[in-house]
């Protein structure tokens, strides 16, 4: 994790809990693996990473059982 994130970032990735974004990641795998993380503790919020490059955000949700 680099930092925490008050505006988009430029480059690397974010993670996004319930619109805010949150944290800033270096690496697609880093901010998957925080994102997978924080909705296993919390399932009911809703959790997205952000790609600077590309400018997208992707949906993180938890696989069924």
């Amino acid at each position: 994790m680099v930092a925490t994130a008050h505006e988009l970032p430029t480059s690397g990735y974010a993670l996004e809990v319930d619109g805010r974004l949150k944290a800033e990641f270096t690496t697609k795998v880093g901010a998957k693996t925080g994102a997978e993380d924080l909705k296993k503790r919390f399932p009911m919020l809703q959790v997205r990473i952000y790609d600077a490059q590309t400018m997208t955000r992707e949906e993180v949700s938890l696989p069924r059982a």
